[in-house]
């Protein structure tokens, strides 16, 4: 795994400032700290940081063709390189490495834009045709691997892995942008294509970006989508087969490396079928670590063991502190924009494990999104299934009455929540799962919110993000949230988490369940094989019976969470008060004062749980706050 950077003058061939392309380079260094390679001529400079994973002798970055009119920086892995280098030699290409970048710099030389529908891997990468004065960027098809952009005022156009890389440049405005703080705290991260910037973007998953000389606006292109197309399997027994068979082969295309490889294994589903096919596919023992907590209600290591033992690896385990808050300003610096899921912190620490050991980690994250696993898809059904009993005109009045009768209880179980339950069944399918995935709820946002600053939000509202996928999503509801999720929270939350954990460590992680092919068979099935009789991952843990105990295949989902109820109630507790009531929020103007104090006087006394309000304004203070002790103090703009 590596970083990129870069700068095109658009406008003309101006000497490129190699003291900027060499910060935007070394800012980066923790994603690759093997070896750096910067490349400059007239309007152009490109710059990697490499982590060797394949072919560790060459493979050196920027790599050219063998005329150098064309030139590549490559952050990710290309799976299918071996073959595609069969067919580049038989087209009449020559190679120089054996490794899998070279093959973009003849792919393109070859079925120029078209040759990201060639590769099947996880890619960010900048192809420089001198010939045609064109700069190709591409992302690959779930967002795996990041990448950032932004056109300046002076013509130049600044790209990067990570935004700090950007932030490099003087010359780039600090503006936030209204919509994408809107966007945060309705999501608790800023969704693609936006950036907590204003004049920041990031290149969409399945989306390139063709920019030439002289060119004035930017469109980027999409070449790829999750289908949601019936694929052909007839029954129950086809899938279970099919779908081993499919996963077993994006597993073993994963295990290619010249360094040594892992796997993460929680004790979880996705984590277990990972360790398990890699198991059967390797001659040695495969290598896991998993993390454990002090707080049985929170441990899932003892499910990891066992698997552990099952499979014969060479297991790692480590207790994590449960107060490992110091991670917080850590963590602000590393996402370079307000991020708020929590689990970003035992992610960093399980990564931090996993590089003592190996230098790839296989994890398998994308099982919920793939097989409709997360306890809201099973709730957005239930809501849907009352929704229909009733026409919307008498929806709304009746549920929307009940709602407001209802005690808000958000400290119970969510089968107790009716409050919460009743507003979103007085909504459309869309607006009842924006509600239901909200960290804030709408009024909570037009609470935090001063005056000012709604009408810098002009009318917008974060429920546009999921509109703009809806022309494209497919009709049947649970297809259809699946697909919002995997537009949005697959890659701006979960793959972000782990990219940035990861490369913090230097560390590549790989995602089979996330392989564009297998993800495009598993949106083929039925809806009714992924989510039945209330099992979310139906067809995913019944064609994993012959490889995994009912035990590991049936509990209660857990996952990486963190105790910021308490946490909030107790040693942050002062923490969180000065943050939120400090100079660095109230200086900003987006902010109502009087509710921050009511919201943690509610929460502190322990009449309601804003815990993931509460976090969300925590993260949001320490990006501030990371971002003026960089000298690069925000300003807030008006929308539009």
């Amino acid at each position: 795994m590596c970083g990129i950077a870069g700068i095109f003058d658009v406008r003309e061939q101006r000497p490129i400032d190699e003291g900027l392309l060499s910060r935007m380079n070394q800012v980066q260094f923790h994603r690759g700290p093997d070896e750096g390679g910067v490349h400059v001529e007239p309007g152009l400079g490109l710059a990697h940081r490499r982590l060797s994973i394949i072919d560790l002798s060459n493979g050196r970055q920027p790599l050219f063709n063998e005329d150098h009119s064309v030139v590549v920086v490559f952050n990710g892995e290309i799976y299918n390189f071996s073959d595609l280098t069969k067919e580049l030699i038989a087209a009449g290409h020559q190679f120089r490495t054996h490794c899998d970048t070279e093959v973009i710099v003849h792919a393109w030389e070859e079925w120029g834009e078209a040759c990201v529908k060639r590769f099947r891997g996880m890619f960010a990468f900048a192809i420089w045709d001198r010939n045609r004065r064109t700069l190709f960027l591409a992302r690959d098809r779930l967002g795996i691997k990041p990448l950032f952009y932004a056109l300046l005022a002076d013509g130049r156009l600044l790209f990067g892995s990570e935004l700090k890389a950007l932030l490099e440049c003087h010359a780039l405005p600090r503006v936030i942008d209204p919509r994408a703080v809107e966007d945060y705290f309705s999501y608790g991260y800023v969704p693609d294509p936006r950036s907590i910037f204003r004049d920041v973007h990031k290149l969409e998953p399945g989306y390139t970006l063709t920019v030439q000389a002289g060119q004035k606006e930017l469109r980027p292109r999409q070449y790829w989508d999750v289908p949601f197309t019936y694929n052909g399997v007839q029954n129950e027994t086809d899938a279970r087969e099919g779908l081993i068979d499919q996963l077993r082969e994006a597993v073993d295309m994963r295990l290619i490396a010249d360094v040594p490889l892992g796997a993460f294994l929680s004790g979880g589903v996705d984590s277990s079928a990972i360790v398990a096919l890699m198991a059967g596919l390797s001659e040695k023992p495969v290598s896991t670590c998993s993390i454990s907590f002090g707080d049985p209600a929170f441990n899932e290591a003892h499910y990891a063991a066992m698997v552990a033992e099952q499979f014969g690896t060479d297991h790692q385990v480590e207790e994590v502190d449960p107060d490992d808050y110091g991670l917080i300003d850590q963590l602000a610096g590393l996402y370079d924009e307000p991020y708020a899921d929590s689990s970003a912190m035992p992610t960093y620490r399980v990564c931090e494990l996993a590089r003592r050991r190996v230098t790839v980690a296989l994890s398998g994250d994308g099982g919920d999104e793939n097989f409709a696993g997360y306890r809201r898809y099973r709730w957005h059904m239930y809501e849907e299934r009352l929704r229909n009993l009733m026409p919307r005109g008498l929806r709304k009045p009746l549920f929307g009455a009940l709602g407001s009768l209802y005690p808000k209880i958000d400290w119970a179980p969510r089968i107790f929540r009716a409050k919460s339950t009743f507003q979103a069944l007085a909504r459309d399918a869309v607006e009842g799962y924006f509600h239901n995935f909200s960290i804030l709820p709408d009024t909570l946002r037009q609470q935090l919110y001063t005056a000012g600053f709604r009408k810098q939000l002009d009318g917008y509202h974060g429920i546009e993000v999921f509109n703009r996928h809806l022309e494209q999503a497919p009709e049947h509801p649970l297809s259809m949230v699946q697909y919002l999720d995997m537009k949005t929270y697959l890659a701006g939350d979960i793959l972000t988490k782990v990219d940035r954990a990861s490369m913090a460590h230097a560390l590549e992680v790989r995602v089979p369940i996330l392989d564009h092919k297998f993800v495009e068979w598993v949106s083929g099935l039925p809806p009714t094989m992924k989510l039945s009789g209330g099992e979310g991952k139906y067809i995913f843990k019944r064609a994993l019976e012959p490889h995994l105990s009912k035990e590991i295949l049936y509990r209660r989902k857990m996952g990486f969470a963190v105790p910021l109820a308490s946490w909030f109630r107790g040693p942050l507790r002062q923490r969180i008060r000065d943050a939120l009531l400090g100079p660095t929020l109230a200086d900003m103007g987006i902010f109502d004062t009087d509710f921050l104090e009511a919201l943690l006087d509610q929460h502190q006394s322990g009449r309601r749980d804003h815990s993931a309000a509460l976090w969300a304004l925590l993260m949001f203070e320490a990006f501030v706050r990371n971002s003026l002790n960089h000298r690069q103090a925000p300003v807030v703009a008006a929308a539009g």
